[in-house]
């Protein structure tokens, strides 16, 4: 796995191209700022690009902006977007392209390395790496006219937990509920939301942005 980290602040840079080496992966560039980064997605063609929403010069949405425009240069690019805190809108604006291959995660995360690996390699895998904390933002304020209204307050709590990038065995287990019951849930979030078996798009990643969508 080929990575480059666009991140501004100097020790949390160092220290996940630390992190990610000793764990055997190829951190093939570190930069500090959007051109630098672009440049080295063009030169070193990453699997994977992990990048801090906010970098010079105005320290706002540099680094979302950044990673849209890597995508658009290396559509099958992985980003997992790094932040201080919960931003809404950022969250929505980067998937709004689609959310595979894709993560938004809060920067406290990398410091439980485990979780923080297992969110990398979801997302380098093709899944979606959501926070937790950012999904509970979004459930917290959702709008009463959304179509989210016509969920049970079970297949909210298996839409939230999709919306983290969770598949149906690991969904099963936070729920305590048997793979079977999350399947069906799942297939009566898809009616409620009215979204029929489309070859075009995968009902699952639409329903996920329904939900992120349905609180902004």
């Amino acid at each position: 796995m080929r990575i480059v980290i666009a991140e501004d602040d100097p020790l949390l840079r160092e220290g996940l191209a630390l992190l990610l080496r000793a764990e055997g992966l190829d951190v093939v560039a570190t930069t500090d700022s959007p051109e630098p980064f672009l440049e080295a997605v063009d030169k070193y063609e990453p699997d994977v690009a992990i990048v801090d929403v906010r970098m010079p010069p105005t320290h706002t949405d540099e680094g979302i902006v950044a990673a849209v425009e890597a995508r658009r240069r290396r559509p099958d690019l992985a980003v997992l977007v790094l932040s201080a805190y919960v931003e809404q809108a950022f969250a929505t604006d980067l998937l709004a392209g689609g959310a595979a291959k894709l993560g938004y995660l809060l920067k406290e995360r990398v410091g439980r390395v485990e979780e923080f690996l297992v969110a990398l390699h979801r997302v380098a895998d093709g899944g979606t790496a959501i926070d937790p904390e950012v999904v509970g933002l979004l459930l917290a304020r959702q709008r009463p006219e959304s179509s989210l209204a016509r969920l049970s307050p079970r297949e909210r709590d298996v839409l939230a937990l999709m919306a983290e990038g969770l598949g149906n065995t690991a969904i099963a287990d936070k729920l305590v509920v048997t793979e079977g019951a999350v399947h069906k849930h799942i297939r009566s979030i898809f009616a409620k939301l009215d979204l029929a078996p489309d070859d075009r798009a995968d009902r699952r990643v639409t329903a996920v942005l329904r939900y992120l969508e349905a609180a902004r």
